[in-house]
């Protein structure tokens, strides 16, 4: 896995040599931010989950923004066919450019941190929920980004990428929104696909192994996507 760590290294670097890293992180905390102003100042009480709540929105438009550039533009400059000549696996440049993006997706988070001790510092933070919010926030990014990467590795063009991804993400983030339009037998199902509903079950501090095996198998199964995309180009 040498070569995933180069790439990450690589990408994470060009992140941050560059304008993306710090407008995402600054567009994404002045959006969380007035939701938790909003809600701790305004309405007086001491807690992020006003701010946790919105972040999965945010998360929606941010994901395939971040990593629509990831592959697509690796295809149109031709840089990806320099990769694949090297000693590099598919499943090393789709691992290396992911992790990349959840660093940055990371960082991000992080940074709403500062939320979180605000509110324990001038009330009665509830811990339980917060933490499970926060991990739930990482999970939930996890799976957008991947998603984000396989729309990125479908075409050559960023644009596309981010609808195709934007596409994806809000339908697995609407599927327990639509349940009443459905029929009886399909309703549990689609509750248990929805990213959503299992967020929210974490983010009630409840930390079940079923919703960290669903993001997981969910982040594993559109990686596996993703590079069966790039190894296409040899068919």
């Amino acid at each position: 896995m040498h070569n995933a760590w180069s790439i990450y290294k690589k990408e994470l670097k060009s992140y941050f040599n560059s304008p993306v890293a710090y407008i995402v992180i600054t567009v994404f905390l002045l959006i969380s931010g007035w939701f938790f102003s909003t809600n701790f100042f305004l309405m007086g009480q001491a807690t992020v989950r006003t701010a946790l709540v919105v972040i999965p929105l945010i998360f929606i438009f941010f994901a395939p923004a971040i990593t629509m550039r990831s592959i697509a533009e690796e295809r149109k400059s031709g840089t990806i066919e320099l990769l694949v000549t090297m000693p590099t696996r598919d499943v090393e440049i789709v691992l290396g450019k992911f992790f990349a993006a959840l660093s940055l997706l990371s960082v991000a988070v992080l940074f709403t941190l500062a939320y979180a001790i605000t509110a324990s510092l001038l009330g009665n933070l509830d811990e339980g929920p917060t933490m499970g919010g926060y991990l739930g926030l990482i999970m939930l990014g996890g799976v957008y980004l991947a998603i984000g990467i396989f729309a990125s590795s479908t075409t050559e063009n960023q644009i596309v990428a981010f609808i195709i991804g934007f596409a994806i993400i809000l339908v697995f983030f609407m599927l327990d929104k639509a349940l009443i339009f459905v029929p009886a037998p399909l309703v549990s199902i689609l509750e248990y696909l929805s990213v959503d509903y299992h967020f929210n079950s974490i983010a009630r501090g409840v930390i079940d192994t079923r919703d960290i095996i669903y993001y997981l198998t969910l982040i594993a199964f559109a990686l596996l996507l993703a590079v069966r995309s790039l190894e296409s180009r040899k068919w």
